[in-house]
């Protein structure tokens, strides 16, 4: 029964949670500031469940649809499906109960996070094909973590608003710049399998370069929120952090060495967003 739990806690990474649930956070706290006498733990709860429910359901598809690729890919092939840990008909209906839960959540929060809940669920669930035909796949899957931050301010207000909006557009900039880092250690292999991926079209030099772009733009869209949303001392303090990580991560990573990209990729990210997100909720509450 453990080692289950723990086969398919490892198929949907979830430790991977932390990259967008902290701007979910975000996106919750400010809308209960606006909108007094709005929070209740069991809306907190029910946020948090959409959160997990859509990101397990967007990672185990991703298994199930590339459980193909990834047996031919020597970096993939101790994943779950290929090392034969989890049959791909027990993932694929992971993903489907994962989907109903996050579908169902949403219907008792409000209307308007019903009816996007099906485009929100194309987004994450679609991203897993992108690979296949465009090397803007990178952005799709920032695109789908970047519905934390508004999906969790529609959950509170039922409506949309441009503050929550720059917080997503950072996050869609910030994710979409570190899974580029992360995709150089798949460049040949993408190449080989006719596979799309920045990386794979540009070369590593002008991948990096994009990224690092992408993660400028990131910086900027948080800096916009803190001044559009009248933000504090604390709160620029956070994205002084934030920006120095993103700074750090692109040290740790060149074109000719790629030794370093899950240190970039997973420690330094989840350090940046954690630490962000305390700093930025803590300037909201006081």
């Amino acid at each position: 029964m453990f080692t289950s739990i723990k086969n398919y806690l490892s198929l949907v990474k979830f430790s991977h949670t932390v990259f967008a649930l902290p701007f979910a956070m975000i996106g919750f706290s400010l809308a209960v500031k606006d909108n007094p006498g709005s929070f209740s733990y069991l809306l907190a709860l029910k946020v948090l469940l959409c959160m997990i429910f859509a990101r397990t359901a967007a990672m185990a598809f991703n298994r199930w649809a590339d459980r193909n690729i990834d047996a031919k890919n020597p970096r993939t092939l101790i994943r779950e499906i290929p090392a034969g840990l989890i049959s791909a008909d027990s993932a694929l209906r992971f993903t489907i109960f994962n989907c109903i839960g996050f579908v169902i959540t949403t219907w008792f929060i409000n209307p308007l996070c019903f009816a996007l809940s099906f485009v929100a669920l194309a987004v994450v669930l679609g991203y897993s094909y992108t690979k296949r035909f465009t090397a803007l796949c990178h952005l799709v899957l920032g695109l789908g973590l970047s519905l934390a931050p508004i999906g969790a301010w529609i959950a509170v207000t039922g409506s949309f608003s441009l503050l929550p909006l720059l917080f997503s557009f950072a996050v869609l900039c910030w994710v979409s710049g570190f899974d580029i880092i992360y995709a150089l250690q798949d460049e040949q292999f993408d190449k080989n399998l006719q596979l799309y991926s920045i990386p794979r079209m540009v070369g590593p030099s002008n991948a990096l370069r994009i990224s690092r772009n992408l993660h400028v733009a990131a910086a900027l869209f948080l800096l916009t929120g803190g001044l559009q949303g009248h933000f504090g001392a604390i709160y620029f303090a956070g994205w002084g952090i934030f920006t120095a990580l993103l700074i750090y991560q692109h040290t740790l990573v060149k074109a000719n060495d790629i030794s370093r990209v899950n240190l970039a990729f997973f420690t330094t990210n989840g350090i940046a967003s954690v630490t962000f997100a305390v700093f930025s909720i803590t300037d909201i509450l006081i």
